[in-house]
């Protein structure tokens, strides 16, 4: 097998593990307090991340007070902010719904850039925002269908917000991490932040379902820590736009993945609103944009 064929196969796993998190969320959202849940994937996560760097030999480079800050707001935003977005959302819409919605993350993470940033939109990154806009309307017109939900709808596009913030923050940042070491960075920060107002939720005072804690296990060593050993070993082998294009797969496998291990129905309009979002991602990547999704400790 070719070093690039190698990269490819790398990178679709990397992308299924990524959507493989939908489900994941959907069985601790009926199971499990949401700053729990995400507590407990940091406090698995951490030290996993920690293992891997010392085993690396990867080292945590001198940080200015600024960085220090800029990681903070990213752990809250990419890292707690979108999981605990991402499981409130999935209880109250269905997976297969989800799965539209936070394939676009791509194109909401350049339209971050081109508003905050003022960075001139290119034609091609304006027909992936109409595209994208146009997949995600395809579900939200008809709500009901499927088990789906306005309102969790809309939970799980401020999930991928904030994750577009995280990317956007990673430009502010004025020394070099090595990703491995962002990613420990993003679950000790993350665990921190979301385990004050975990207390509150009084965790121990209430049920936790078997199938909820097995969730989180998964989410955390798995889309956590292997996603993003298999992104990167899969990145170093082929190019920055070849391993774009393989984000598309997030939201195909999300969706497939409700219907095969949840049994949720894929109706017309999940067909079409995961159409869309292909086409916008696919283009996007296509035309060379660097505004792809990475695995990072915001995953």
């Amino acid at each position: 097998m070719s070093r690039q064929v190698q990269g490819y196969l790398y990178l679709a796993l990397a992308m299924l593990t990524v959507g493989s998190t939908v489900i994941a969320s959907k069985l601790i959202a009926s199971g499990l307090p949401t700053f729990t849940a995400t507590a407990l994937r940091f406090a698995l996560a951490f030290p996993v991340l920690l293992v891997l760097m010392r085993a690396t030999g990867v080292r945590l480079p001198k940080l200015s007070r600024h960085d220090r800050l800029i990681l903070v707001i990213q752990a809250g935003a990419g890292s707690v902010g979108y999981t605990t977005l991402l499981i409130s959302g999935l209880g109250l819409t269905s997976a297969a719904d989800a799965g539209v919605v936070i394939g676009t993350l791509p194109v909401v993470s350049a339209a971050i850039s081109i508003l905050l940033l003022r960075e001139r939109p290119k034609p091609a990154l304006l027909v992936a925002v109409a595209l994208a806009t146009a997949g995600v309307l395809s579900i939200a017109v008809t709500p009901n269908a499927a088990g789906g939900s306005l309102a969790g709808n809309a939970l799980i596009f401020c999930a991928v917000f904030c994750e577009g913030l995280f990317i956007l923050l990673n430009k502010k940042l004025k020394t070099d991490i090595p990703p491995l070491a962002q990613s420990t960075l993003m679950a000790g920060i993350g665990f921190v932040v979301a385990v004050i107002p975990a207390v509150f939720e009084a965790p121990f005072a209430q049920d936790i379902s078997t199938g909820a804690a097995v969730a989180v296990a998964y989410y955390a060593l798995v889309p956590t820590v292997a996603g993003f050993l298999l992104w990167y070993a899969g990145a170093a082998r082929v190019s920055g736009t070849e391993a774009a294009l393989f984000t598309a797969v997030a939201p195909v496998s999300a969706v497939m993945l409700a219907f095969l291990i949840l049994g949720e129905p894929i109706g017309l309009n999940q067909v079409a609103g995961i159409a869309c979002v292909l086409a916008a991602v696919l283009g996007l990547a296509a035309a060379g944009s660097r505004a792809a999704m990475t695995i990072s400790g915001g995953r």
